[in-house]
């Protein structure tokens, strides 16, 4: 599914317009990307929690040339689904 296409359902759902709909996904998906910044967590209660992680640095190799690289260290996401969303499926 696109975002365009969740929209679409979210509208729908919801009984919005489809801009309104995008204007929430946008305000959802800012909100995420702010506590993840700030507090590492989100958990949404019977859906899933998203964690953020911390990938060490490391050695890789190209896989044109097979020449050894290192890798940085970085950030990942995670996300672990709840007890609700599990059941749903």
């Amino acid at each position: 599914m696109t975002k365009a296409e969740f929209v679409e359902e979210m509208a729908e759902r919801c009984n919005l317009s489809k801009a309104d709909a995008e204007r929430a996904l946008n305000s959802f998906m800012d909100i995420t990307k702010d506590t993840l910044r700030k507090e590492g967590k989100l958990a949404l209660a019977g859906f899933g929690s998203f964690l953020v992680t911390e990938r060490k640095a490391r050695q890789g190799r190209n896989p044109q040339t097979g020449e050894p690289i290192q890798i940085p260290a970085g950030k990942g996401i995670r996300f672990r689904a709840g007890k609700g969303l599990k059941d749903s499926l």
